[in-house]
């Protein structure tokens, strides 16, 4: 059973759904299109093939990624982002050009038209303006069982 934060934030809710490792590697592989298995297995050097299998199952059940038959004799099956999955597409880009320091300048996704490194950029639909990174809120995590803990301790140390 994959491990939970238990808090009340939403990066925290994210992760308990594609926090586990190599979670991330299969959306960026499947962002290209619908892959078999033993596709995905030569992809993702280095991943034992339960370990994807288990992987997959649970990305299926939040539905992230839907299995499709191509063949029923053998049964034969390949993957596909749904819409949901699909939406992880924003987040692997920005880890993409977050990460790109670290590999060096010619890596990370490129603008196909002109071959650019692409930036990430955000803006406020509302006002149309465009808002830097660092200066985004993050929310706060907030743990409603420890709230009510709290709640508990106050009212046994009252008179």
């Amino acid at each position: 059973m994959a491990k939970r934060y238990g808090q009340h934030c939403p990066v925290a809710k994210s992760l308990d759904l594609v926090g586990e490792r190599w979670t991330l590697l299969i959306v960026r592989d499947l962002l290209r299109g619908p892959a078999r298995f033993q596709d995905l297995r030569a992809q993702l050097s280095g991943i034992p093939p339960k370990l994807l299998a288990d992987r997959l199952r649970r990305m299926e059940r939040q539905g992230l990624v839907a299995r499709e038959l191509y063949s029923k004799r053998p049964p034969r099956a390949s993957y596909v982002l749904t819409d949901r999955g699909r939406g992880l597409g924003l987040v692997v880009g920005a880890l993409a050009i977050w990460g790109r320091p670290f590999v060096g300048p010619r890596s990370g996704p490129r603008h196909a038209t002109c071959g650019h490194p692409i930036e990430l950029q955000q803006y406020c639909p509302h006002c149309e303006e465009r808002v830097a990174l660092d200066t985004v809120p993050v929310p706060l995590a907030t743990e409603p069982t420890a709230r009510r803990r709290v709640g508990r301790r106050a009212r046994r140390r009252s008179p």
